[in-house]
């Protein structure tokens, strides 16, 4: 044990040390108590990260290792940008219900290119990462309040804004202040960063509170609106949490990140895009050259700052798989879906800092410049709406799943519907509502494959299949999943085969079942039967409450949006198989022709009937002019 005095001053403080160090010579181990108390004697960031700067150069030329610790938020970028500069390695440290967790943020030398990016947990002598994307968001939002967002980094209004809000709510739970100067503290921020739509103003006035706005500017890279799908994943989020206690046990946590509209029109103007975008907008035939706009996005670069931003939340997130999504000022309003239309894109996030943050930056470049393709601007033409002020929010988020082997993926994810519109048996209520199941991420539900099958759950009924003979049933539900593939880096599909084995039993015998059509088949040739699995989902309907839990939260969110809606979702098992869902989007139920989708009609006179189907139908039922009816004959076609 060395006692130094830092009181003799910065010069002989140092001396002290390195005379120390000579002394012991090569090879040497040194743990440093924590050098944020360095600030009560010298009061400069500088200092410290002077300091820093001198010690860890002469520790490495002597083969030393050394331990430093300081205050996580407490000292200013003048100390710890030289620290993470010079470092190693830099681990945050977590305590979260009695356990710590260690999370590297900095790695240098053969190690970076591992994977040490991630949240580990100190589980007796032994350390080991988290996989699942839920318990990981559920530790990082239990830490203190991150200083990445615009409370800590911005000047201006905006930084007056949230910093304000922030002491007017310490006051108002103090009773220092009124409800009315909270209340109008809450519309002026929401006019900034949520909506400057009435009818999406009014609905996150009855949900949001000044709390979770001032949470969110702990969440925003920058200054401007987060957009439609942002704010409606909030919303949506709150009013479950309002509506039962349960869901704050059954909701996944998440912990994600916005980068609001005006760093989309700053990308435009520093990289010479504005010119282009304007003409393109205002030309007689917007589609025509809309080529040249999308290209010149994609080969745009961001100010220096703002990559600073992207790579500081890198750091925080680590090598989570994330996914980037389109959260654009129209898209998801009221009358406006865009569904489709805008890209969200996958990140695996593996690699090196530097890799991991051009992957991003390509990722944010191909949403924004999504925004000048040929079917975004064909929908803006199709609906009024090209000279209407569409800037370009995202949504930065963790793909929920957990890891299996080399693939991150959801137990299950899917595409649900307050309003059921496929009416194939006169026991499915449409007010039920409807999913559309799948294993694995739920770009297999959102984005239908021809080449595959999905489940089509009617929530009052989910024993019922469109299928309606047994052979069909016997048929596997789905073959191939999507799944992020750590090893190559990228979104792939999957046999699912190949990948059953990887996931946990407790998911396991939820998802699959034994599939009897293959083992009425091998005892009809005389063949030892086959154990072959497929994807049923049959455990999960029959021996959980996850069907009513869906049907719950569709009705929960029609009745506060007083309208119905469709959701994305993933659900990941535990080991215990408690699931946890993650509600990654919310949004109106759009549907063409109408402006709400149609119950079935049963009273129409005969006289006025033309065709009547019953079993599975084609899709939502809509008002719209018919021009002709083709009837095929079944006798003469088959």
């Amino acid at each position: 044990m060395v006692r130094l005095s830092p009181q003799r001053g910065f010069e002989a403080f140092l001396d002290q040390i390195h005379h120390s160090i000579r002394e012991n010579g090569e090879g040497e181990a040194y743990v440093f108590e924590s050098i944020s108390d360095l600030l009560a004697e010298w009061c400069s960031d500088q200092m410290v990260g002077n300091f820093f700067m001198l010690t860890c150069p002469f520790l490495r030329a002597f083969k030393a290792v050394a331990y430093f610790a300081l205050l996580r938020d407490f000292h200013s970028a003048y100390a710890t940008d030289p620290i993470e500069q010079t470092t190693q390695i830099l681990l945050d440290v977590h305590r979260h219900e009695n356990k710590l967790y260690l999370h590297p943020h900095r790695v240098k030398g053969r190690r970076a290119s591992g994977r040490l990016h991630r949240l580990f947990v100190l589980d007796g002598d032994s350390v080991r990462p988290l996989q699942e994307s839920g318990a990981i968001a559920r530790v990082m939002v239990g830490a203190p309040r991150s200083g990445l967002g615009l409370i800590q980094r911005h000047l201006g209004v905006w930084t007056r804004s949230f910093m304000q809000a922030e002491t007017l709510l310490e006051e108002w739970r103090a009773g220092h202040v009124s409800e009315e100067r909270v209340r109008e503290t809450s519309r002026h921020l929401m006019r900034m960063a949520i909506t400057r739509d009435e009818r999406m103003l009014r609905l996150a006035a009855r949900h949001l509170d000044l709390d979770d706005l001032v949470w969110l500017g702990t969440r925003m890279l920058g200054t401007g609106l987060i957009g439609g799908k942002s704010v409606e994943m909030l919303i949506a989020r709150k009013v479950l949490l309002q509506a039962d206690p349960r869901w704050q046990e059954l909701l996944e946590p998440t912990d994600p990140f916005f980068v609001p509209s005006d760093i989309f029109y700053t990308y435009l103007v520093r990289n010479g895009c504005w010119a282009i975008r304007k003409r393109q907008l205002s030309a007689e035939d917007p589609l025509e050259g809309a080529e040249e706009a999308y290209q010149a996005i994609l080969q745009g670069s961001f100010p220096a700052h703002i990559e600073k931003r992207f790579a500081e939340m890198l750091d925080y997130f680590g090598q989570t798989p994330l996914v980037v999504r389109s959260s654009s000022l129209l898209e998801d309003s009221f009358g406006n879906s865009f569904a489709g239309k805008y890209e969200s894109v996958y990140c695996a996030n593996q690699g090196s800092r530097e890799e991991r943050l051009e992957e991003f930056m390509t990722a944010v470049k191909t949403v924004y410049a999504s925004t000048m393709s040929r079917e975004a601007l064909a929908y803006r033409v199709r609906h009024g709406l090209l000279q209407s002020d569409e800037q370009m929010a995202l949504l930065v988020q963790r793909v929920s799943g957990a890891q299996h082997g080399r693939y991150h993926f959801p137990h299950v994810a899917g595409v649900g519907y307050s309003f059921n519109p496929y009416v194939w048996h006169d026991r499915i209520d449409p007010h039920a509502g409807v999913i559309r199941l799948v294993c694995g991420l739920g770009t297999r539900a959102v984005d239908r494959r021809d080449d595959d099958h999905t489940r089509l759950i009617a929530l009052n009924a989910p024993e019922l299949q469109p299928e309606n003979d047994s052979e069909a049933r016997a048929q596997p539900a789905q073959r191939r999943m999507d799944v992020v593939d750590l090893d190559k880096n990228r979104l792939c599909t999957v046999d699912f085969d190949h990948i059953v084995a990887e996931i946990p039993d407790a998911a396991r015998s939820l998802l699959v079942s034994h599939d009897i059509r293959v083992a009425r088949a091998a005892r009809e040739r005389g063949m030892r039967p086959a154990n072959v699995q497929r994807l049923s989902f049959d455990g999960l309907l029959q021996k959980t409450d996850f069907a009513l839990d869906m049907q719950t939260m569709l009705q929960t969110l029609e009745a506060a949006y007083e309208y119905p809606v469709d959701i994305e979702f993933a659900a990941t098992f535990r080991e215990d198989a408690f699931y946890q869902i993650a509600l990654l989007q919310c949004r109106p139920l759009q549907a063409k022709g109408v402006s709400q989708p149609l119950e079935p009609l049963d009273d129409i006179p005969n006289d006025k009937l033309i065709l009547r189907a019953k079993g599975p139908v084609v899709g939502r039922s809509r008002w719209c002019p018919i021009d002709r009816i083709v009837y095929v004959s079944l006798d003469e076609y088959g």
